[in-house]
């Protein structure tokens, strides 16, 4: 069996055409949905790029192995404390050292374990390519080493290949050559004039008048993207490089299946489409090019798994976690799951088209912002700890089916339902303390331990002061207002 693993970063699968999209960004992922299965409600545990591929690979919540954040005591594994072994759980009981102990060959092409010093993403991988550029690297850059390991491999048996494509994470790097295929194609009907006037008046990092976190973008290194968005040209321009490099990658993937048919093994690899987490292109409110809220714009993400001799062209609707990837591979393979890992299997999804699933999904964000949110039904409810400079209200709820781009917070009118995700939300909480009770070296909930480390890394207080300064430049002087009033003690205790 040959297993391929395609770790599309910061993809939105609101922008493919398999999940409903109108431009054709995906040509060759949606034929690949189209003789595979396609989830429609799959989450990122946790978020952003550290916590996510951390759960991915341990197949444990961030609450669970301490890794919430992207810096501080949260970026690091809880310690393990007197229980480690030799090996620590990483190897021992990680997706890839499971893979490894069940005889294949596990290979990963990726710069991320450099990029954010998660060395323990490496564990288990018996060959490891870093591309070197700590994700700048563009697709172009990374297949002659894609290249060269399916020359060498492809035709080998019981492989599992991680591998890992940047373009589609900020600033949209698409060689210059590449053109734009959606030249004469228009945005989404969505963004109307009054959703863009309020998202050019928006306050945050990464909104329309601050694409790169808290200041302008750089047009001179990155073309395809505009310095700010400013009117209707220039959110075309920003939305036009983002659906660019998706179909860049698109056609990557077509190159690779093209070396698995010349190889003879295309029929019967697996074959993987998914992400670390999404990306938000003016979801929740105006937020652009970002990754950083537990929204459903952030934490949905695609999942694909396209199986030899299984289920084709079928879309599963159950609620889903990143993590369940790992216990639904080892089924599938005839091979235990361990009791530490928090995800469901989907085996059968693949193998009888049962629509299987959680009853709600938690999903978690200490990088940029401290939320946790609860995806149920049609609803995902968010709670807020640290507003990471947005100035979101402590409680948001939004109908997905009715509002998929989160504009509309009907908190304050549905009182109840706010009332049962906060429940749901607690009910996991509870859950995942007496879990740790039993499993780890400490009860420690990493969210706080972020709070209490002034807050999410990308949102520290020495980025406040010049930014308020320029929410004035910009003119949104009343936003500038309002986060100084907030942030009053944190300001004063920073002078």
């Amino acid at each position: 069996m040959r297993i391929l693993y395609l770790d599309l970063d910061a993809l939105n699968p609101s922008h493919l055409g398999c999940y409903g999209y109108h431009r054709n960004t995906s040509p060759t992922i949606d034929r690949l949905a189209g003789g595979g299965v396609r989830l429609t409600n799959c989450y990122a545990s946790d978020a952003p790029c550290l916590p996510s591929r951390t759960a991915f690979c341990s197949g444990r919540f961030g609450i669970q192995t301490g890794v919430v954040g992207h810096a501080g005591t949260a970026a690091q594994p809880k310690n393990l404390g007197p229980d480690r072994f030799f090996n620590d759980s990483y190897l021992t009981e990680g997706l890839a050292g499971r893979l490894q102990k069940a005889g294949f060959h596990t290979a990963m092409i990726s710069p991320f374990g450099q990029r954010h010093a998660a060395w323990h993403f490496y564990a288990g991988f018996k060959e490891i390519h870093n591309t070197g550029k700590g994700g700048m690297e563009s697709a172009e850059e990374v297949m002659p080493a894609v290249d060269r390991w399916l020359d060498t491999n492809a035709a080998s048996d019981q492989w599992f290949l991680h591998l890992n494509f940047w373009d589609i994470h900020t600033p949209y790097r698409a060689p210059a050559e590449y053109g734009n295929p959606f030249e004469n194609e228009p945005v989404a009907d969505w963004f109307t004039d009054d959703v863009l006037a309020k998202h050019i008046k928006k306050t945050g990092p990464h909104s329309a008048s601050d694409l790169f976190m808290y200041r302008d973008t750089n047009t001179e290194i990155w073309p395809r993207v505009p310095k700010r968005i400013v009117d209707r040209e220039t959110l075309k321009q920003w939305i036009d490089g983002y659906d660019t490099a998706i179909r860049y990658v698109d056609d990557k993937i077509q190159q690779i299946i093209d070396k698995l048919k010349a190889a003879g093994v295309y029929d019967d690899t697996v074959i993987i489409i998914s992400a670390d987490h999404g990306e938000n292109q003016g979801d929740l409110g105006g937020i652009y090019g970002e990754h950083g809220t537990a929204d459903h714009a952030t934490c949905h993400i695609p999942m694909i798994v396209r199986w030899p001799n299984q289920q084709q062209n079928l879309v599963a609707k159950g609620l889903h976690y990143n993590l369940d990837l790992a216990p639904t591979l080892m089924q599938m393979i005839g091979q235990e799951s361990p009791d530490l890992w928090d995800g469901k299997s989907f085996a059968d999804t693949l193998t009888a088209g049962q629509d299987v699933g959680h009853d709600e999904l938690i999903v978690s964000q200490c990088a940029h912002v401290c939320q946790r949110s609860v995806r149920f039904e049609n609803w995902i409810y968010i709670r807020t700890y640290h507003d990471g400079f947005h100035l979101f209200d402590k409680e948001m709820l939004f109908d997905l089916e009715a509002d998929p781009h989160e504009q509309n917070n009907l908190a304050s009118q549905h009182p109840e339902l706010c009332k049962e995700g906060l429940w749901r939300l607690m009910n996991w909480h509870d859950q995942q303390m007496i879990k740790m009770v039993k499993h780890c070296n400490d009860v420690v909930d990493p969210l706080w331990t972020v709070m209490r480390e002034n807050g999410p890394f990308h949102a520290q207080t020495e980025h406040l002061r010049p930014y308020l300064e320029r929410l004035k430049e910009t003119g949104r002087a009343d936003g500038a207002a309002r986060l100084a009033e907030k942030y009053a003690t944190e300001l004063a205790a920073a002078q």
